[in-house]
């Protein structure tokens, strides 16, 4: 999402740098910009998986060997999921398992490699040492990295046990004075996950990191960090301490997301500019830059949006009591008789705090010998439609599939469950996944790539005109992540597009890239991230960035959002080319003028030209003047760059224009 940024602003600078270098604590550090070089190579995927391939082998870093995997007897054998599948048990050593953990968190951003490591039910490491994490050994203690998925394999979270610290660090821009470089930090700290597991936390710096003068993987006692941005979701978590979401000497971040989790000490939050917290249950939350957003979480503070804290500081909290719609992930366990089975929890209405129940009454759950177990180096889109028309669940193994025909999903129900970060890239301009006309499918853990030729649209829920829904059961996409641009170039006209009615999005990134492979005005194309025809749509934990025309536009009545982040696009080469009609730019979030009826909370739209030119954008959220469309805690940022946002919604709001602004509309109409 982020080219790197420059330094803080204002009289704040000295202040912070003296405080960090001074060893304290940081709980608000907003940030501004200044580009880099964009890397505009263009690459198809097999180029670009030879280049990643090339990247990796390079690296200074050795590989540690793959150790191989001895499981416990089952009742029946478990599929084969690949290579790229790995099941950790209680037989291993704490030493194995950091050693494997160490062998699959250094993949570079863009490559095609994917891993998925499960934690058998179990406990792992030792807690001795968790007063003084300085001198703790026996730990489970290894860092996360990019296409990396850890999940426990219990029914419940506590199930898998793990003593030490599963951690996620910045970029360290200046090793020798860590402090006075804010960027890169974790602003691309992408595509990376945790779930269903118990942690206590005890965090040491590892590898290349615990030799720096001031090691980043440094924390308090019983704290763990998680400093990510985009596409890095904690789910079904219970960390038994305390979180930190970004770097030890502030760097600057870019995320978040949390859900269905328990976090019993403080989540500090630092340098984060947006975060959003979902039917959770936390101690004590500590700071936030510009956005942050909690709906149904057990312990969230109260909501500070838009008043005045003094020292001309307007508070940036938004709390909504209880989540509209809301629906936790699917998730693979291993069940009483030894076998795996996929959980599918039940949607809820007006719910908060965390839901672990596997009961018969809080979801299903569906034997493995119901799933089609895809494998990216086996199958293709016609092996894979032919299980799924034959009535099968589908479970994609991680890996980069690429297909000549969209993924048909016609069976109502139908549980499709990637693993770690399972990629669809389309070859001949077509979609890679079609919801057909039907009710209660559930689509998580996938990432769709555009390729070249242009594709319409890379996922459709419903056809157009869709007809069936059921606001019981809701199709639901769960940690569904679009790309256009970025591993190679990319084309696509609209990223999602959905048509039935009841649908709910829970964690969408849609990214037109801004950095990486194929990265131009006129080479990755895509006019917009997410498109809502279909009525009652949900929208929880929504994060649209970088397109060239309107964002997200909502033609479906009673639409609801809760969260929304948006970066505008950086790169439009004049004024000339970003024009809606003859209204200066595109506004990022759009109610298309018919709607009658649509509700929105704690929505941030952020402003980086970075082309040299005066580019605006007349507002940021385009609406019409209502009073079923209501808004509130709204943001417009300016972070760099020229021009800027004249106002946050419609004609409301100061502008964001020509130097570090964040004015604020607190409701509307």
């Amino acid at each position: 999402m982020r080219t790197l940024r420059t330094t803080l602003r204002g009289a704040a600078v000295a202040a912070v740098a003296a405080s960090l270098a001074a060893g304290a604590a940081v709980t608000a550090l907003p940030a501004t910009a200044a580009p880099t070089d964009l890397d505009e190579g263009r690459t198809m995927a097999k180029a670009s998986t030879a280049q990643a391939e090339q990247d990796r082998t390079s690296k200074a870093k050795p590989k540690t060997k793959k150790p191989k995997v001895k499981k416990p007897k089952k009742a029946v054998a478990d599929p084969d999921f690949g290579a790229n599948v790995t099941f950790i048990d209680p037989t291993w050593s704490t030493d194995r398992i950091n050693a494997l953990l160490d062998s699959v968190n250094d993949e570079e951003e863009m490559s095609q490699d994917r891993h998925q490591v499960f934690f058998e039910p179990g406990t792992y490491g030792s807690a001795a040492g968790q007063d003084d994490p300085a001198t703790a050994t026996g730990i489970i203690n290894q860092t996360v990295g990019y296409y990396e998925s850890i999940s426990g394999l219990g029914a419940q979270p506590g199930a898998v046990q793990i003593n030490g610290a599963l951690h996620v660090e910045p970029v360290v821009g200046c090793p020798e004075r860590p402090w006075e470089c804010a960027a890169p930090g974790s602003l691309n700290n992408f595509w990376r996950s945790m779930s269903n597991m118990a942690i206590n936390p005890i965090q040491r710096p590892v590898g290349a990191d615990a030799a720096l003068p001031f090691p980043a993987g440094v924390t308090d006692p019983h704290q763990m960090r998680w400093a990510v941005s985009q596409a890095a979701p904690m789910r079904r978590m219970d960390i038994q301490g305390s979180l930190t979401v970004f770097g030890r000497y502030g760097e600057f971040a870019s995320g978040g997301y949390l859900a269905n989790s328990r976090v019993a000490g403080t989540i500090a939050t630092g340098s984060q500019q947006q975060w959003f917290t979902r039917n959770s249950q936390v101690g004590t939350w500590d700071g936030g830059v510009w956005n942050m957003v909690f709906s149904g979480v057990e312990g969230a503070p109260a909501t500070d949006f838009g008043q005045d804290l003094g020292d001309a500081v307007k508070g940036v909290k938004t709390t909504v009591d209880s989540t509209p719609v809301s629906r936790e992930a699917p998730f693979l366990y291993r069940a009483d008789n030894g076998e795996l089975a996929v959980f599918v929890p039940n949607a809820k209405t007006d719910s908060s705090g965390t839901d672990w129940s596997t009961s018969a009454e809080s979801g299903t759950s569906i034997g493995i010998r119901d799933f089609y177990v895809a494998r990216a180096d086996v199958d293709d889109a016609a092996s894979i439609n032919a299980a799924l028309a034959d009535g099968k669940h589908l479970i994609l193994a991680p890996g980069v599939y690429e297909l000549d025909a969209a993924l048909r999903v016609d069976r109502a129900g139908t549980v499709v469950l990637g693993l770690g970060y399972a990629s669809l890239t389309p070859t001949a301009g077509n979609a890679v996944l079609e919801i057909g006309d039907v009710a209660g499918v559930k689509i998580a853990g996938i990432t769709a790539d555009a390729n070249v030729p242009e594709s319409a649209t890379l996922i459709q829920v419903g056809p157009e005109g869709a007809s069936v829904s059921d606001p019981a059961d809701p199709t639901t996409l769960t940690d569904v992540f679009v790309r256009v641009g970025g591993p190679w170039e990319g084309k696509a006209v609209t990223s999602i597009e959905v048509n039935s009615d009841h649908t709910l999005l829970d964690h969408i990134w849609a990214w037109r890239a801004d950095h990486g492979h194929g990265v131009s005005w006129d080479g990755n194309t895509g006019a917009h991230g997410v498109v809502v025809n279909g009525d009652d749509v949900t929208a929880t934990g929504l994060f649209v960035e970088h397109y060239q025309e309107q964002q997200t536009i909502w033609n479906g009545e009673r639409g609801r959002t809760v969260f929304y982040q948006s970066e505008i696009p950086y790169d439009p080469p004049s004024q000339a080319a970003y024009m809606d009609g003859d209204r200066l730019g595109y506004a990022s979030y759009r109610v298309a003028d018919h709607v009658t009826s649509h509700e929105a909370t704690g929505l941030g739209v952020y402003s980086f030209f970075n082309q040299g030119q005066d580019i605006r954008v007349e507002s940021g959220i385009q609406t019409p003047h209502t009073a079923g469309v209501t808004f509130r805690s709204m943001t417009s940022v300016f972070l760099n760059g020229s021009g800027g946002i004249n106002h946050v919604i419609n004609d409301r709001g100061a502008p964001a224009v020509g130097s570090f602004a964040s004015p604020q509309v607190i409701a509307y109409p």
